[in-house]
This record gives structure tokens, sequence and C-alpha cells, in this order.
């Protein structure tokens, strides 16, 4: 189908505005896509063109059309043609993205913008779980062990071999000494992430029942929480 088979229907579709709201609405929006038939729409309306939804909603079988109303604000419409996905399929998306438009909304759009290019754009070489596990690398050179959950998270829901991640960890070893990796990387959550994957897989267990465990366990908490990064 096209928006023009559909455009008719546009003003039934739920509203879902978003401009200005702070914190991760993103997960209210995941379950209310894939709670819609169907035949049914959502309208979101945001100060950018909200890019991290396309590959989601195009996930969950909708369709899209957005237009730019004025500056800083787009209507974005998603037209569900086909019933597929779910919620534990739906990989995250960088929800500190949403800040930046209370700072600046320019800014914002800025960001979204570099974002898309940095994970999407067709120019780039290494491909996709690569680049997840260099940013997975930095992020714990950095110490931002909840930046490198996430894309660990992110590389084994798209498929990657959990050797990769051996050899990760391995090099976090040699690189950071066997003293560091004892005392901060081993007792972390991020590696008990990593040690649940291995485990699991000794198990017998297929992908989609460990993403589950994975994100029940480990996703979206705070480095204090317990099971959390």
């Amino acid at each position: 189908m096209s928006y023009t088979e559909w455009k008719d229907k546009v003003s039934d579709f739920k509203k879902v505005d978003v401009r200005g709201v702070a914190g991760n609405f993103f997960q209210g929006l995941k379950k209310q896509a894939v709670s819609l038939p169907a035949g049914q729409g959502m309208e979101v309306i945001q100060t950018f063109d909200p890019l991290p939804l396309y590959e989601v909603m195009d996930m969950l079988g909708y369709e899209k059309y957005t237009e730019k109303a004025a500056d800083n604000e787009y209507h974005a419409y998603f037209y569900r043609v086909e019933e597929k996905g779910s919620l534990d399929e739906i990989p995250e998306r960088p929800a500190v993205i949403t800040n930046y438009p209370l700072i600046d909304e320019k800014l914002g759009e800025l960001a979204v913008e570099f974002w898309d290019l940095t994970w999407h754009s067709e120019n780039r070489f290494l491909d996709y779980n690569m680049r997840l596990l260099l940013s997975l690398a930095n992020a714990v050179g950095a110490g931002r062990k909840r930046q490198a959950m996430r894309e660990l998270l992110k590389a084994y829901a798209n498929g990657i071999d959990s050797r990769a991640f051996d050899d990760v960890f391995e090099q976090f070893a040699w690189n950071m000494g066997i003293g560091y990796f004892s005392s901060e990387i081993a007792p972390s959550p991020l590696f008990q992430a990593y040690k649940t994957i291995k485990q699991m897989e000794k198990q017998g267990k297929d992908r989609a029942e460990i993403n589950k465990a994975l994100k029940e366990k480990f996703a979206d908490q705070k480095p204090g929480d317990k099971g959390g990064c």
C-alpha cells in the first residue's frame, strides 16, 4: 500500500503529541503500536523528524508518511497494514535524544540526524554489529557501563554470535589488565549479562528466550540497580 491509499483515514488515527515530553516515552509508544490492529494507525507529533521510530514501526507492519507542518513541528503518520513483530523483538532506541529539544529544538534535530548518520547511513563500511561492539568497548573504556550494556543487548538481539563477546572480554582483560578486569569488569552487571548468554546457550535455550531473559534482567536499569547496568 501507499499513503494515497490510506490518507483519508488519518483523521481517525490515535494522536500522540510528545513535544516537550521529558523521559523515555518510547516504551509507551511501542506498547501502543503493538496493540493496534491492522487497519488502524497512529499520528506522532514531535519537534524533529522522528527517525528512530521508522525502523521500529516497519518491523511491526506499519507504513509511514511524515509532514513538516512548521519549524520544529513534524507529524508522522503510521498505518498498520500487517500485524507482525512483538515487544521482545523491538530494538532499543536512544531515549536521551528526547532531552536535547528541551535545551534547544535545533539541537534536538541535529542530534537525531547525527544518530541516524552514525547508525543507518549507507556510507558506513563496518557492519552494524561490529559498530555495536566498538561502541560497547568505547563505553567500557569511558566508564559508561550502562551504554555498554545497551550495545551488548542490541548486538545479541541482532543475531551476533556470542563468541564475538568472548573476544571482546578477552581484549578487556588484555588491555586493561587482569587486576582491573577482576575487580571492575567481572563483578559488573555487564559481565553478568554476558554470563547469562553463555549459560543459557549451554543449556540449549533459543535466542528468543535468551533475549527475553536479558531484557527482563538487564535492560534500562541504573548502575546501582540489582541486575542492571
